[in-house]
């Protein structure tokens, strides 16, 4: 089944429910809550086994996350129902010193189960085929301590523990590079791309099509358009592009991410073109970032936003944020060519800080909608009257820092467990205020002065996880042996002054940059 095809077949899919029902579910795009009448956190295993029957699933896929940050697929060829419930059921067995270095091989073996709450139908395959995530277990059938995803699940439930039941959300921005031969005709200007449309914008129909296969697999996209990044190189053009996603839970704003970037890669291969998210494409073009946006709440409510503006939960998690700052770069900034894109003078940060609406920040309070938002609508259109709605919902804190060279579970561990250490600092609230900007600080030596740094390298970057590994380990949120592991992937690429020896030296850059193109 063709992926034009597939689109189409949704499209009849959702005619036809669209019809049937009338509930709350009716314009989900996934064609499995649409059929299941559910939400996918609600998806059982008898759930599963109906769409297998429904659909004529002749495939079952088991995808899961390894330690370059990457999906990995194991194939079953369904022989009947019965069969299936026995896959679903049993998991299959791995070998777990091929995804991770950092077990030994004597004793590799682990098993990966699926969670029903994942899945979706694959929109690449020439059959009918179903696919799931999964989880790692030992063998004596225990959560295996090291897998990203149970990370994720041990920082968010420590993370409830330490704040009395609230609620660490997030939502991630996936910034990509469009690499394909060059048009002649109707080029943007060099590193002006910003919201450009078709026919200046070349890519922004497979864009919407990447957007449409990712909803239909569960993600909660917000919204997709194109950056500034746009430049050519000899008969190559470079095109970048960001597809934004919605604050949802942990676990579920991961899985959504990493099934995004599979996405986006596949189909790319089919249109013919390549797809990077890596950090830094050539010196002095616009890189590209997967900044993240945090949430706290408790019983639906944004506990950031209060009566007076930002309250003390916003200060004490940005806090937590600005302390272990350097040391999440570990998660979030994983090669050589990470630390390319984090330097001066350029959208991407490099001192340690926060502002509102201030983009040379590392942490940014986007602009909010707290205030005069049905008055804006009623302006922008006469007939409407003014209507004062609460969107605070929609205030969030977004961390500038991370690449797409992250693993996804662990960057999101790693910032939920510095969100959970500012609310055990001593004086938080007066530790995010000192660190406070309200100017553009390359403009302004006197601030940028008083700043901290971020690592430029991954063995610096190495060295501040090293200091800081007590808070990653504590309650066991992250295996001793995990950050061991890092520690020491970091420090082999014997980088600690590789950006110093390169320089604006365009062709080692390049060099570089190809080493690591499908990083993530």
């Amino acid at each position: 089944m063709s992926c034009r095809f597939f689109v189409v077949l949704l499209q009849s899919i959702f005619k036809t429910i669209y019809i049937m029902t009338q509930d709350e579910l009716k314009f989900n795009p996934n064609p499995l809550v649409q059929f299941l009448q559910k939400p996918m956190a609600e998806f059982t295993k008898e759930d599963i086994l109906k769409v297998i029957e429904e659909f004529e699933i002749e495939m079952i896929n088991f995808r899961y996350m390894a330690n370059d940050g990457r999906l990995k697929t194991l194939n079953f060829v369904i022989q009947s129902l019965k069969h299936a419930d026995e896959v679903l059921t049993s998991g299959e067995r791995v070998d777990g010193s091929s995804l991770f270095p950092y077990i030994e091989a004597g004793n590799s073996d682990l098993y990966v189960i699926p969670r029903f709450r994942t899945a979706f139908i694959d929109p690449f395959t020439e059959v009918p085929t179903l696919d799931l995530l999964c989880s790692f277990y030992t063998k004596d059938g225990e959560p295996f301590a090291m897998a990203p995803e149970y990370t994720l699940q041990k920082a968010g439930r420590a993370f409830r523990e330490a704040t009395a039941g609230m609620e660490f959300e997030v939502m991630g921005e996936l910034e990509y590079y469009v690499i394909a031969p060059k048009e002649e005709s109707y080029l943007p200007a060099d590193q002006r791309g910003y919201h450009e449309s078709k026919p200046f914008c070349k890519f922004g129909a497979f864009r919407t099509e990447a957007m449409r296969l990712i909803a239909a697999a569960g993600g909660e996209i917000k919204y997709g358009h194109s950056e500034v990044g746009n430049f050519t190189v000899g008969d190559t053009m470079y095109e970048q592009n960001e597809i934004e996603f919605l604050p949802t839970n942990l676990e579920a704003a991961a899985d959504q991410l990493v099934i995004a970037k599979w996405i986006l890669r596949t189909l790319g291969y089919q249109y013919g073109i390549t797809v990077t998210f890596a950090p830094k494409i050539t010196i002095g073009k616009a890189g590209s970032g997967m900044h993240v946006h945090t949430r706290v709440s408790r019983n639906g409510e944004n506990m950031y936003v209060g009566p007076n503006g930002l309250t003390d939960v916003a200060h004490k998690t940005i806090a937590g944020i600005l302390d272990l700052a350097g040391s999440l770069t570990a998660f979030g900034n994983t090669n050589p060519t990470s630390y390319f894109r984090l330097v001066p003078h350029q959208e991407a940060p490099t001192n340690i800080c926060w502002g509102d609406r201030n983009r040379s920040a590392m942490v940014r309070v986007p602009l909010g909608w707290t205030k005069g938002s049905g008055n804006m609508m009623a302006h922008a259109n006469p007939l409407e009257k003014n209507t004062e709605v609460d969107f605070s919902r929609k205030q969030t804190i977004e961390l500038r820092t991370p690449d797409g060279s992250a693993n996804i579970y662990l960057l999101l561990a790693g910032m939920t467990v510095a969100a959970r250490h500012g609310f055990e600092m001593e004086n938080a609230v007066q530790y995010a205020k000192d660190r406070y900007v309200s100017v553009n600080i390359f403009e302004h030596e006197d601030v940028l002065n008083r700043l901290a740094v971020l690592p430029d390298s991954c063995a610096a970057s190495a060295d501040l996880l090293e200091r800081d590994r007590t808070v990653y380990e504590e309650d066991g949120v992250f295996d001793s042996r995990l950050i061991d592991g890092i520690i020491s992937e970091l420090r082999s690429f014997n980088d600690r002054t590789l950006r110093a020896e390169i320089g604006k030296d365009a062709d080692k850059t390049l060099e570089l940059v190809k080493s690591f193109i499908h990083c993530g």
